[in-house]
């Protein structure tokens, strides 16, 4: 299956968890794609909001999608209303990579070889952050030190 579309009731998780809004997807419905819940969607609800997703799990088999705090009020919803959406199979999952990060890895073997050993998340991840600075030379290094550091940037305690 490449896409889906229903009905919703919007919930919030509650603060220990986050307090997240969200939208309950059941296992049946994620099953059905051919890449479970590891599916990246295109979510589109009401029709007339637009964000790229992945899924969590809820722990009782089920999945949500979260719904960002800034989306809940484009919605204008509230706790406990019927949105409609949408999933669209997102076709390209890491999303949108910075043109000196692509330059880069096709100019370095070694870096690409890195980088595609790497979970599309960690990828995603890199993307991400790459994707944030405005200059060149700094998307450059950082794009570096990010594939050569398993850890991305994230301090270890040792």
């Amino acid at each position: 299956m490449k896409e889906y579309k229903g009905e919703e009731i919007i919930g919030q998780l509650d603060k220990r968890r986050g307090g997240y809004y969200f939208l309950k997807l059941h296992a049946d419905i994620v099953n059905r794609f051919e890449h479970k819940r590891k599916t990246r969607f295109i979510c589109t609800i009401n029709d007339e909001l637009e964000f790229r997703c992945g899924l969590n799990h809820f722990g009782d088999g089920n999945f949500f999608i979260i719904i960002s705090t800034k989306n809940y009020k484009i919605l204008n919803v509230s706790l406990g209303d019927y949105v409609s959406f949408h999933l669209k199979e997102d076709p390209n999952p890491l999303g949108e990579i910075p043109e000196a990060l692509d330059v880069l890895l096709t100019q370095d073997i070694e870096l690409k070889q890195r980088f595609d050993q790497l979970t599309d998340g960690k990828k995603r991840s890199i993307i991400i952050q790459v994707s944030k600075i405005k200059n060149i030379d700094t998307q450059i290094s950082k794009s570096i030190a990010l594939i050569n550091n398993p850890n991305l940037g994230r301090k270890t305690n040792n």
